[in-house]
């Protein structure tokens, strides 16, 4: 079956198709919401959301980009919006924090992220570029997470973040330029 055949039993409802679609992209999505929002839990609810949306919203795919540009756009936005809403929802709880004075609680505990990919003897140093790459901005994180975790080309990563080929070089040194700031000497001290 060729992608237009797959993409017409999508937009049909297909059962199998669907399963099929699971199969094929679960991984990468997973993955890219994990690179990003580097917590399991929540990856693994964007991963469900972003099925969800594809069911929903696959009538309305047109094929002005592939199958996976379109799954990639929806799980990048997914996965920004949880952060902007936990953010939000961060700044409410640090003022009603604020309001109980017998809680000293922290309301967002440190991270403690690895990536699953990541071989045993390097979730050391996973943990360190996770919590740096968690310190870039969000053109910048999605770049770099698209780039360097899901292996996707300049040219996909142009299409899935909808700008030039270009852009993405300039994201992506960007991106670099601040790991090394963030980082500082600790990879030539350390490895």
């Amino acid at each position: 079956m060729n992608s237009i055949q797959f993409i017409q039993k999508l937009q049909s409802k297909d059962e199998s198709a669907f399963r099929e679609l699971i199969f094929l992209f679960k991984d990468k999505i997973f993955n890219t919401a994990i690179g990003i929002l580097q917590n399991e839990h929540n990856a693994e609810e964007i991963t469900q959301e972003v099925f969800i949306e594809v069911y929903r919203s696959i009538k309305n795919f047109k094929s002005d980009s592939t199958l996976s540009t379109w799954i990639y756009k929806i799980t990048i936005n997914k996965s920004l919006d949880f952060i902007r809403k936990a953010k939000r929802n961060k700044r409410f709880g640090n003022v009603v924090n604020l309001l109980k004075e017998e809680s000293n609680e922290p309301i967002v505990h440190p991270k403690n992220f690895f990536h699953p990919g990541i071989v045993l003897e390097q979730k050391e140093k996973s943990k360190i570029l996770f919590a740096a790459i968690e310190k870039l901005n969000e053109r910048q994180k999605t770049c770099f997470v698209l780039k360097y975790v899901e292996g996707l080309s300049q040219k996909e990563i142009s299409e899935v973040m909808e700008c030039a080929e270009g852009a993405v070089e300039s994201i992506l040194s960007r991106a670099k330029e601040n790991l090394r700031k963030i980082l500082g000497n600790y990879f030539d001290k350390n490895c």
